[in-house]
């Protein structure tokens, strides 16, 4: 028997994709094995652990629990559409860097991205705003502390530049800016 195939459209971190796929094709499946962007990670497959976490239209969801089919015309930000096109990482991703919020890493996407979402809500948050925020997503490695200070750390940045947390990073031309300063 064959499986009835459905046309989407999605634009994934700006790049417009076209897929024939099964009506219970989920999210994260699609994102890791048909579009080969295997940064998002599946860890519960129930929703629980929040390591598949994507944006979808600017809004955290869990891509385990999204079919691929409900987001066609969407678009789809995943951990790899963080960065900027030099590869400059989002502040996100540096403050988690910067605050060793990595750990072992698997969990590290679905944190970011979520975080992004958290602090396009919540420019300021005071620290038990961040530990509500983040509560739905599960570090095995009990890194909290290091994430929580990511996740302030990231919100500082963002409130310095301005940028929306949601949006790829823009690395800015230090050299080129001080030439225009200085002419």
């Amino acid at each position: 028997m064959t499986e009835e195939l459905h046309d989407v459209t999605v634009t994934v971190n700006g790049a417009l994709h076209r897929a024939s796929v099964p009506a219970r094709r989920l999210l994260s499946d699609f994102l890791r094995h048909d579009l080969r962007l295997t940064g998002t990670h599946v860890g519960c497959e129930h929703g629980v652990c929040g390591a598949c976490t994507v944006l979808l239209d600017g809004e955290p969801v869990r891509s385990c629990l999204t079919f691929a089919v409900s987001v066609d015309g969407a678009a789809v930000t995943t951990v790899e559409g963080l960065a900027a096109e030099d590869g400059t990482l989002h502040p996100v991703q540096q403050a988690f860097q910067d605050c060793h919020g990595l750990q072992c890493g698997f969990c590290t996407p679905g944190f970011v991205m979520s975080a992004c979402g958290f602090l396009a809500e919540h420019a300021e948050p005071r620290p038990d705003q961040i530990r509500e925020g983040m509560a739905g997503n599960l570090c095995r490695c009990t890194g909290y502390a290091g994430i929580l200070a990511a996740v302030e750390q990231a919100a500082g940045v963002l409130r310095e530049t301005g940028a929306d947390p949601r949006d790829r990073h823009v690395a800015r031309d230090r050299g080129h800016d001080e030439a225009e300063v200085s002419s």
